[in-house]
């Protein structure tokens, strides 16, 4: 659990921070006044960020903060002062940001804050400008954040730099850039196809009216004019990263099966069916031997845990292929490794589980598979079958065992 420092003086609102911020997942440690903040971070500073008052009993203007930044800890400020003075004062230090300490729902505000600031972790963004003083300065503003920042000093090169690392959630692009400029970027973006699109903010200190449409009309999520305001800068930086954790959640949702947390049956046949005839495809498909005996004897909620170890188990064995859940105790496979590898994977996985003695009862479980393996070119239907019947050979031999289907059959 990530711990975050309070520096607050009023006790009924540092009680009241205190306890969203441990709602929201995170462990709080408190303060009243700078002497004690001191002493706190003497100590440790081991902290995600600090949330201080900007008016403290000893310290009644802003001292904190540069005691907070001298550790190297991110700051937000909470102040009750609505002056352009202050805010300008507190802006131009490296925090994170502020917020307007006006009623009780600021404490939201922040608890939605911490949130994204814990989730930037996840994301990686790339800054695309060929200038470098503004592309190193919207590096530095991006990492206050917690996000991990790469950089292209053109769009060719960042269309090099995404093919490589294809997890880049956000691109913040220039628009004017030699060899491939933003609105080009753009265009070639969304004309890959990707499970889960990238955000895209377009920049430009260009005055040209209609920008900003072109911008959206060739995919852009957001656009803004150089040079841009820190505060609207991060509030769209945070728009388009909650936009994609959102889309990423109900992608989650619609394509995971919920039990195993394997793919399921309707994403796997969708992506798959996507791969060109002509490939050559190894489909397996495994069936846990003596299921329903497992659910008779033992109660459909051991049944749920078996199937949790055996997809866990799984997953493991076969990292570098598609593994979903078929429906009920059976699951599905497909590989484009060399088949006597794909196979052996397998072969490990069936053995494995046979010697495991399962730990979701109070008596010794022992469950074994059946796999049946077929490979060839075509689509998946006609695969399937093939799976299919060398799952029923399997079955018909004993079970717990692999086959896989021989082709000389069908020929």
């Amino acid at each position: 659990m990530e711990s975050v420092f309070i520096v607050e003086d009023s006790r009924s609102f540092r009680m009241l921070a205190e306890h969203e911020v441990r709602q929201c997942g995170f462990h709080p440690v408190t303060a009243t006044c700078l002497t004690e903040a001191q002493a706190v971070i003497n100590h440790t500073t081991d902290f995600m960020c600090a949330v201080l008052d900007y008016n403290l009993p000893d310290a009644q203007h802003g001292e904190i903060i540069d005691v907070c930044l001298s550790v190297g800890l991110k700051v937000i400020v909470l102040t009750a002062s609505q002056t352009e003075k202050v805010r300008a004062k507190i802006l131009a230090k490296p925090v994170i940001d502020y917020v307007p300490k006006d009623n009780r729902h600021c404490i939201q505000a922040v608890c939605s804050l911490l949130t994204r600031l814990s989730r930037n972790k996840r994301h990686h963004v790339l800054v695309v400008d060929d200038s470098f003083s503004l592309r190193k300065h919207i590096v530095t503003l991006l990492e206050r954040q917690y996000l991990t920042v790469l950089e292209a000093k053109d769009g060719e090169q960042a269309l090099t730099i995404l093919a490589q690392k294809p997890d880049i959630s956000l691109i913040i692009t220039d628009y004017e850039m030699p060899k491939v400029d933003g609105l080009q970027l753009v265009y070639a973006i969304r004309k890959r196809e990707t499970e889960l699109t990238q955000a895209i903010i377009g920049l430009s200190g260009h005055n040209e009216s209609a920008l900003t449409a072109r911008f959206l009309k060739a995919g852009a999520n957001d656009y803004l004019t150089k040079p841009f305001n820190q505060e609207e800068f991060f509030c769209r930086v945070h728009s388009c990263l909650d936009a994609m954790d959102n889309e990423r959640r109900l992608f989650t949702l619609a394509n995971t099966d919920f039990l195993t947390q394997l793919w399921n049956r309707r994403y796997f046949f969708e992506r798959n069916e996507q791969l060109p005839d002509e490939a050559c495809k190894h489909l397996a498909i495994i069936d846990v031997d003596h299921f329903k005996r497992v659910n008779d004897e033992h109660g459909h909620h051991t049944g749920d845990d078996v199937l949790i170890e055996v997809a866990s188990m799984l997953a493991m064995h076969c990292p570098d292929d598609r593994v979903a859940r078929l429906g009920g105790e059976e699951f599905g496979i497909l590989s484009q490794r060399k088949l006597t590898a794909f196979t052996q994977s397998l072969e490990n996985y069936r053995q494995a589980v046979a010697d495991r003695v399962m730990t979701v009862t109070d008596l010794p479980l022992r469950i074994t598979v059946s796999i049946g393996v077929a490979s060839r070119s075509g689509n998946l239907t006609e695969l399937l079958l093939l799976a299919d019947k060398a799952l029923y050979q399997a079955k018909a031999s004993g079970r717990n065992q692999l086959v896989v289907f021989d082709n000389s059959d069908t020929q």
